[in-house]
């Protein structure tokens, strides 16, 4: 019987960027090195466990073989493992954070990040904030790019590798238009209506997210960056579309805009989830806001 030999963390995490990519020639491009070298490293790991990992025979597109199958979990929790333990040791050396850089949704209730900043200040006045305010995929790339140390961001960011998440609160989103927009005025709106209308959606400024629709029905849009400007909109008359229902809870109880009763599209729970970097667990003052804001937003109305 083969004895077999630890393998190297680095050849761990080649094996998890082919996988992951698809393919040595983009897993070589993901991690800046030459085909040659990444071949070289799964050539070591098999050697080094004693199984063929990948069937390279009869296709262009390496396949994971059974046992390549079996192995992809554990090769996950080895590396995370590391980069919690590493994640770690950096915070325990570095000790309060001199910075934190926040990012967050802007389906984040306002009255929930007012309370969570004041509080912050009290409890960590010596911390500098840096506060970003973005929509749908541009919040996880601030993380990703290093640019923000914790986001808090919506549901409909694909699950990247190099991120933890963890769910926070959510927030009520309902369609809604003006009480002059036809679709206002029906009694009961039958199913397909809502497409025959003007639909103004929030759209992403981040190539995370494009080119995907988040609860589009109609084939005429209109795209908007900023939820402010589509909260005007809206109340202008101009076009239907869904806003958190703690932004116009004032405007529904004075009927400057209507609740729509959509038969394909209910109001529904937007989850606000916390982002952050494996390799770079927030420090104390981070995890302060992780425990906290869960709080805040629960005692916020949605």
């Amino acid at each position: 019987m083969v004895d077999l030999v630890p393998p190297s963390l680095d050849h761990l995490r080649v094996f998890l960027c082919v996988v992951e990519e698809g393919s040595f020639n983009a897993a070589a491009r993901k991690l800046g090195r030459a085909i040659s070298v990444v071949s070289y490293a799964i050539a070591q790991l098999e050697a080094q466990l004693d199984v063929r990992l990948f069937d390279r025979e009869g296709s262009r597109r390496p396949h994971l073989t059974d046992a390549g199958i079996a192995l992809v979990g554990e090769a996950h929790a080895i590396s995370d493992t590391v980069d919690a333990l590493l994640a770690k040791v950096r915070a325990l050396r570095q000790g309060l954070e001199a910075e934190l850089s926040l990012a967050v949704d802007v389906m984040m209730p306002g009255e929930a990040l007012a309370r969570l900043l004041r509080e912050f200040q009290a409890m960590y006045p010596s911390v500098a904030l840096r506060l970003h305010v973005e929509a749908l995929g541009a919040v996880a790339a601030l993380v990703l790019d290093g640019r923000a140390d914790l986001a808090i961001g919506g549901p409909d960011i694909l699950d990247l590798p190099e991120i933890e998440r963890e769910t926070v609160g959510a927030v009520e989103l309902v369609p809604v238009a003006a009480p002059g927009h036809p679709l206002s005025t029906l009694e009961r709106i039958p199913p397909g209506e809502a497409r025959k209308h003007l639909q103004l959606v929030l759209t992403d400024r981040s190539p995370l997210t494009e080119g995907r629709d988040f609860s589009v029905f109609s084939p005429r849009t209109w795209r908007l960056a900023d939820l402010g400007s589509k909260h005007m909109l809206l109340k202008e008359g101009i076009g239907w579309g869904s806003m958190p229902r703690h932004v116009v809870r004032h405007d529904l109880a004075s009927g400057a805009l209507v609740e729509l009763t959509l038969p394909e599209r209910p109001a529904m729970d937007y989850a606000l989830v916390a982002l952050w970097r494996k390799d770079t667990r927030p420090g104390p003052a981070g995890t302060w806001v992780l425990d906290k804001l869960p709080v805040l937003l629960a005692q916020c109305p949605r």
